[in-house]
């Protein structure tokens, strides 16, 4: 059975009944979460972790409504010993939507597994500097992009009958001061870069939004009737319901609750018996609570009663998971330099290889906070490395002692740097909430996470820099292996070695992933979803312990174009052991939508995918809008030799523009710039022009 919205809204009629025989008590029973503060804090002590088990919300047991179980996990399912699989990001690098949403399948099916029944993993914010310490739980900068990629995560949640929440509603791309900022926008910011992916989500059927912790104009976001009640429930017909971040989403009983809140999660501190209190004095009609009672109940009688599959627990970290984890790693490889063609490496000429640089030898899956996963192993890149390369001397430097570094380059036939981050220098981070149960929660003295917005530099550490501008130039055949949640910069050292290769956080098999690349088993396609500028300042700057930020309309590729500055590295850019033409592009305006098509062709000896991407140009706009955004995209894999025609379609929705003064997305009757390519620099895209006025009804 599927869950959609019409499916959904068959069960208001039963949900108003069952919510007509509950007391007050009861329905505002429904709208509490169930674990406590010392349950947390018993689990942390025994040696589990964050969501050990599905978190519970409500359920009524008398009326045969089902409890909420909430698990969280954007790179698979952190209860129990589950896959993990790539970060967000490098699934955002894929570009691949089909790939996408086979992981939410997947990853609901481990939900279901584990007694779940809600996702609270579909992260969709914008980074607006990619120093924002979660950025590797989002999938790039785009907001196109992101409302793509998040709906396709939604379609495979749901497509097993596991609610998907969308998150973190809105405007929640400051890590350090999530807490306290204060974020101001204009409204053509707020609905055409911040929102718009949300009701991209909302659009594919998510049933339940998460609200963020931050304050937008003045209201913290979990009590916004504006973002929860006027835009999301009433302007885009918001069936399902909406919970708090845990814990500190909630601040304030009558706010919340009048604001549009549904669920306080994790456990019940302002809503339960304040609520009711707050009800029976008068501060909060019943008819609110009864609307997210109604809410509620409809969901998850929806869902649970769809839901007519088994699932094994042999599901959870099961060989088809892990492989579609290694599928998404293989994937996201984006190859950013490959002079000479020094990759692939030669696995019978490469007898000598060194690996250079401590995180070779790491776990590194990334961020230690809510999003992590406890797979039942990791490879690490230099496992990797010895596996793929078994018939070769595999040398492992951490890269501290610079001198032993440079021998063993000297030696080797091929240099491996692996070099970036890790759960301490970005991810998750609670350090400075304002709340005296805080000591409670995550112990005297710890934060929950250390790693936390990039606060000092977006390139490499210094060390890291010197290594590679030291070691790199003594060998021909030597490359980066970057590992990260997002941009790193590489202006500084990028001509000291051959190559350099993308691989994000690559999950539980990225080691594999990143020697079978180096090795030519598998063809790097994968893509940037962000730009890597050439100075840190062509980006947005950013007080990362700000109480008070306005975000702008313009950041990240869109920026940098619209002030015409170079970057490093284009949006949307990735090389391939293969080479491809892109010719006969043709645009046109047909059924509500800019259609262009091209033919691709795989011009070279190996087989390898190239993602076409299409973009779409306002400068005859009369009012200040982006030189070209992205507005659709699709994989294509190709043999050696074979061509296909790609047709991409972009419905004429999607390059309105919001008018402030009349509260409405408006058409532009003019002729607009149409380009398709594979990257979103001008010297790889093919360009067009296509008018709407005669095709179009505004």
């Amino acid at each position: 059975m599927k869950v959609n919205k019409q499916y959904r809204l068959s069960y208001t009629s039963r949900a108003q009944e069952i919510v007509n025989q509950m007391t007050l008590e009861e329905k505002v029973y429904l709208m509490s979460g169930r674990v406590s503060m010392e349950q947390m804090m018993e689990d942390f002590s025994n040696g589990k972790h964050y969501n050990w088990i599905p978190y519970p919300a409500g359920g009524n047991e008398r009326l045969g409504v089902p409890e909420m179980k909430f698990v969280d996990g954007p790179r698979g399912v952190v209860s129990g010993n589950s896959t993990c699989f790539p970060v967000t990001v490098a699934r955002g690098a894929t570009f691949d939507k089909d790939l996408e949403q086979r992981i939410g399948q997947a990853i609901a099916k481990e939900i279901r597994t584990h007694g779940g029944n809600l996702f609270g993993g579909v992260c969709i914010n914008l980074p607006r500097n990619p120093g924002w310490g979660r950025s590797q739980e989002v999938y790039g900068e785009d907001s196109f992009h992101l409302g793509a990629m998040g709906s396709a995560l939604v379609k495979g949640v749901q497509g097993e009958n596991v609610i998907a929440c969308i998150k973190h509603y809105a405007f929640n791309s400051m890590e350090n001061a999530r807490f306290k900022v204060n974020v101001k926008a204009d409204k053509r910011t707020e609905r055409e870069v911040y929102l718009a992916h949300f009701k991209d989500c909302i659009d594919a059927g998510a049933a339940c939004v998460m609200s963020a912790y931050n304050l937008y104009q003045g209201v913290h976001c979990g009590h916004s009737d504006y973002l929860l009640n006027q835009v999301l429930k009433d302007e885009w017909d918001f069936d399902g319901f909406v919970i708090s971040d845990f814990i500190w989403g909630v601040k304030d009983t009558v706010e919340a609750a009048n604001g549009g809140m549904d669920i306080e999660m994790c456990h019940t501190k302002y809503f339960g018996e304040k609520l009711v209190e707050a009800v029976k004095n008068g501060q909060v009609s019943e008819e609110t609570i009864n609307k997210a009672a109604l809410r509620i109940v409809r969901t998850l009688l929806a869902f649970t009663e769809a839901d007519n599959k088994e699932y094994s627990r042999d599901l959870i970290g099961c060989k088809e998971h892990i492989a579609l984890a290694l599928e998404a790693a293989e994937k996201s490889m984006t190859l950013l330099k490959n002079d000479q063609n020094v990759l692939p490496f030669s696995k019978e000429k490469t007898k000598r290889i060194a690996v250079i640089g401590k995180l070779g030898n790491q776990e590194n899956i990334g961020d230690h906070g809510s999003s992590r996963v406890f797979p039942k192993y990791v490879v690490t890149p230099l496992e990797g490395i010895k596996k793929i390369a078994a018939n070769s001397e595999v040398m492992f430097c951490d890269g501290q002692d610079l001198l032993k570094a440079k021998e063993l380059a000297k030696t080797a036939d091929a240099v491996v740097f692996v070099v970036g981050y890790n759960h301490d220098d970005e991810g998750e981070f609670i350090g400075n909430v304002d709340d005296t149960n805080t000591s409670q929660i995550i112990g005297e003295g710890h934060r929950f996470a250390v790693g936390g917005d990039r606060k000092g530099s977006l390139g490499l550490k210094r060390d890291e820099i010197e290594l590679i501008k030291e070691v790199g130039p003594l060998n021909k055949n030597s490359v980066v292996v970057l590992i990260g949640g997002s941009m790193i910069m590489i202006e500084e050292w990028k001509s000291d070695v051959s190559a350099i290769l993308m691989a994000y956080y690559p999950g539980m098999e990225g080691g594999t992933a990143i020697a079978k690349t180096l090795f030519g088993d598998v063809n790097p396609g994968g893509k940037l979803p962000f730009v890597v500028p050439a100075h840190e300042s062509d980006i947005p700057q950013t007080d990362w312990e700000a109480t008070e930020i306005t975000y702008e309309y313009y950041h990240g590729y869109t920026k940098l174009e619209k002030e015409g500055k170079s970057p490093s590295l284009p949006f949307g850019f990735g090389l391939s052991y293969t080479t491809f033409s892109i010719s006969n592009a043709k645009f046109e305006v047909r059924d509500n939508q800019i259609i262009a098509s091209c033919e691709v062709e795989n011009t070279g000896n190996r087989e390898g995918d190239e993602v076409v991407q299409m973009y779409v140009g306002f400068s005859q706009s009369k009012i200040d809008r982006p030189v070209k955004v992205l507005r659709g995209f699709e994989r294509v894999p190709l043999k050696p030799g074979e061509k296909k025609v790609v047709n991409i379609a972009c419905p004429i929705e999607k390059i309105k523009w919001f008018n402030p003064d009349t509260n409405k997305w408006e058409l532009e009757m003019m002729d607009y710039e149409v380009y398709i390519g594979n990257s979103s620099d001008s010297k790889d895209l093919i360009a067009g022009k296509v008018s709407v006025s005669s095709h179009v009804n505004s």
